[in-house]
């Protein structure tokens, strides 16, 4: 074809994208001017729905509460109808498998369509951080997991199939990923996190927002600064200022927004600087959508529209909690009880227009246009029984999270050799499956989860003992010289320790779903509502640890947890120190193929290891300061780290030089080689730091990465573009002149390499 064919052929392409926009427009406002303002205020509507059916073996049927809801103020969405866990009181049994969700939300919107006066399809919204949470489906590695990996080709294949399984069952909306800047380890959701930096979290959130929206509208979590909260107490106020807020806990957000192209939005629990952002005009209407043309839909978290009254106190009653929520760009208030219940009354006292109302109306419209809900809303449920959940999905959530698993420390006893006969299998967390998953995980089947212990004994390669020694938490549930006596009689002991956000029936929950702390002692000591004011592990942990590495026999510790945990001991006594986070479904697997050295571990911290809870906050960019009297003020292991089963080494020629077509762009090249004795990868990774800027600067900022396989004894070249760009209120993000210091090594403390600008 000619340059005329091809760009006639883009012209004609472009002329239907721009017709089709403008019919979808038109249908949205013909269908707007026939509503009602009750059936308005029911599209911004979105309760939670796990409560709107019945099950009773094979039968399914709509609850009266949904029947009820629908004949009076016809809902625009529901949320979470297929999640199954303890608070929604969901189990293997009494939850839906697949088909039966398939089946459950083609009957309700089934109803909605043919039962409601403009026979509207309704927006089904479902909780996908690490796989959507359900029964029956994927479960990958928490978030903090996947940002271990470093790989956004990875991310984005397991975001497409995360978003398959959603729309197979009949969903449209996975709520995911999470974006918030973790800087404080003991908040309860670092977990969900992608951890400490703004640009890793927004490369690979936009990468999962990229796989997601191949099948559903992807929801990103929680605008804005929700992962620094005044004590590390969940939902507590973030304090930052504007130039703080835009350089490093907005980004991720923007870079989602920009170039992940994310539909939907939800806004945080917290204020900053006292404003609620359910709240925040400037940050819902001046930021994100005029600063980042966002056109998706806002939607609130769960009851925080609520909260702007009952909780922080801004508004005097609901309806103006609705008012103010709606005015600042919330489109859709999330648990339903104050746009359902309020916003006519909020309307009818003058604190709102009904253009305000059309304003949300019209973007909940337009996103059920675009998702195709009005021309097919049902889907296939044969389709959702054969194709969630696959094996083939599990292979993916193997891969996640192998690459996720980062080496800490290895004196040379990994990977296990031949003389390996008898291994010790140790620890609370060794064979305790949900230990494994992290929060916001739905019940599973016992066969499709391989523990850290199923997953040593199937690799075959040696004798395997198993004494679970003591609980996570529970002092009473231990037997720590059962352990001691099996570890004596081994080659090498693996001793399985940490944390867990595995729910369970005995826990309370607040309206938000968040765990109560009780008076029950159960794993958990992680997962939304469970803020630590230490960091050490919990019940008789530490005690197990110190009688294990007195034996004198060669130990692997391995952490799974959902933040940094005191890694204190087991950095200085253990022979290796893996941690894996949550691996999800397939973690034991993925151990074995490590300690086996079937797999060459090259994951790499998202967050930094702190050595105590005095140094939080602990990041790698935050300006140099001194010792503390008692210690170093440098973290126990930094970000970006990570060991091998090989080593690289850099070439000392560092290429730097500025595009002549992108002035300001730099491209940095370098020459990478595997001097080790196996193959692997290497995360090489590419800091800035502006030496005089005009705000008080980081003291380095990741600017670009790569994880690069690289064979043994070979070489390859690594390039970046890099764009040294800073933050001012007055001038936004621009190229300020002066000296800049590019560096690139294999963590935030390991720059091999060096050039000023």
């Amino acid at each position: 074809m000619t340059v005329k064919g091809v760009l006639l052929a883009l012209f004609v392409v472009v002329c239907l994208v721009l017709s089709s926009c403008a019919k979808k427009q038109d249908k949205v406002e013909s269908l707007l001017s026939q509503m009602t303002l009750e059936e308005k205020c029911g599209q911004l509507t979105c309760p939670i729905g796990f409560n709107f059916y019945g099950k009773d073996g094979d039968s399914l049927w709509l609850a009266d509460d949904f029947i009820g809801m629908m004949d009076t103020l016809p809902l625009g969405s529901c949320w979470a109808v297929l999640r199954a866990d303890p608070w929604s009181r969901k189990t293997v049994g009494t939850g839906l498998k697949p088909r039966e969700s398939a089946k459950l939300l083609n009957m309700m919107q089934r109803h909605a369509i043919e039962n409601t006066r403009l026979g509207i399809p309704l927006l089904f919204c479902e909780e996908t951080p690490h796989g959507h949470m359900a029964v029956g489906t994927t479960v990958f590695p928490t978030g903090i997991g996947q940002a271990s990996t470093w790989d956004p080709a990875l991310l984005e294949q397991m975001g497409e199939v995360m978003g398959r399984e959603v729309r197979l069952q009949g969903a449209q909306v996975g709520y995911g990923p999470v974006l918030d800047i973790a800087r404080d380890p003991r908040w309860s959701r670092v977990e969900e996190t992608m951890g400490e930096d703004p640009y890793l979290s927004g490369v690979l959130g936009a990468a999962v927002v990229k796989g997601m929206q191949k099948n559903v509208c992807a929801t990103l979590k929680h605008l804005a600064a929700y992962g620094i909260p005044q004590g590390g107490h969940n939902a507590a106020t973030a304090d930052v200022g504007p130039n703080r807020l835009m350089t490093e806990y907005l980004p991720a957000f923007e870079r989602a927004v920009v170039f992940g192209g994310a539909k939907s939005v939800m806004t945080s629990y917290n204020t900053i600087d006292g404003v609620p952002c359910s709240a925040n005009e400037w940050l819902l209407q001046d930021i994100l959508r005029n600063s980042w043309d966002f056109k998706g839909v806002v939607f609130s978290d769960l009851n925080a529209v609520n909260a702007i009254y009952a909780t922080q106190h801004v508004a005097a009653d609901p309806a103006e909690a609705a008012a103010m929520a709606l005015k600042a760009g919330v489109d859709i208030d999330l648990g339903g009880y104050n746009y359902g219940g309020f916003l006519k009354e909020a309307m009818q006292r003058g604190l709102v227009t009904e253009k305000d109302i059309d304003r949300a109306v019209r973007h909940v419209l337009q996103l059920k246009f675009n998702l195709g809900l009005f021309d097919n809303p049902y889907v296939d449920e044969v389709l959702a029984e054969a194709e969630v959940g696959t094996k083939e999905n599990a292979q993916l959530a193997k891969q996640v999270a192998l690459e996720s698993a980062v080496l800490l420390k290895n004196d040379g006893v990994l990977p296990f050799d031949e003389s390996i006969k008898k291994v010790a299998v140790i620890g609370p967390n060794a064979d305790n499956m949900y230990n494994q998953l992290g929060d916001y995980t739905a019940p599973q089947d016992p066969n499709r989860i391989v523990t850290m212990l199923e997953g040593i004994r199937e690799k075959g390669r040696a004798e395997v003992t198993y004494a679970k020694g003591c609980a996570v938490r529970d002092e009473n549930d231990a037997n720590i010289d059962e352990a001691v006596r099996i570890a004596k009689s081994a080659d090498v002991v693996v001793l399985v320790v940490g944390g867990s956000s595995a729910r369970d029936f005995k826990t309370s929950y607040e309206e938000t779903g968040a765990a109560i702390i009780n008076e029950s002692i159960s794993d958990m000591d992680c997962g939304e509502g469970y803020d630590r004011s230490t960091l050490r592990l919990l019940g008789k942990q530490e005690e197990l640890m110190q009688r294990i590495y007195a034996i004198g026999k060669p130990v692997v510790t391995v952490y799974i947890q959902g933040r940094p945990l005191d890694m204190n001991l087991a950095a200085e006594k253990s022979n290796a120190l893996l941690t894996l986070w949550y691996p999800g479904m397939e973690g034991g697997s993925a151990l074995a193929d490590i300690l086996w050295g079937d797999y060459n571990p090259a994951g790499r911290l998202p967050i930094s290891i702190p050595r105590s809870v005095g140094q939080i906050p602990v990041y790698y960019s935050q300006p140099a300061t001194g010792d503390y009297v008692e210690e170093s003020a440098k973290p126990l292991y930094p970000f970006g780290y990570g060991l091998s089963y090989t080593q690289f080494e850099y070439n000392s020629d560092l290429h730097v030089f500025e595009l002549k077509e992108r002035p300001g762009c730099y491209s940095v090249n370098l020459l990478v080689k595997n001097t080790g004795p196996c193959d692997g990868d290497e995360v090489v990774q590419v800091y800035v730091r502006d030496e005089v800027a005009s705000i008080a600067p980081a003291s380095k900022l990741l600017a670009g990465f790569q994880r690069v396989h690289i064979n043994k004894g070979e070489s390859e070249v690594v390039s970046f573009i890099v764009v040294p760009k800073v933050y001012s209120q007055e001038k936004g993000w621009h190229v300020e002149p002066g000296e800049f210091t590019i560096m690139v090594g294999g963590s935030s403390e390991s720059n091999r390499l060096s050039v000023s600008l």
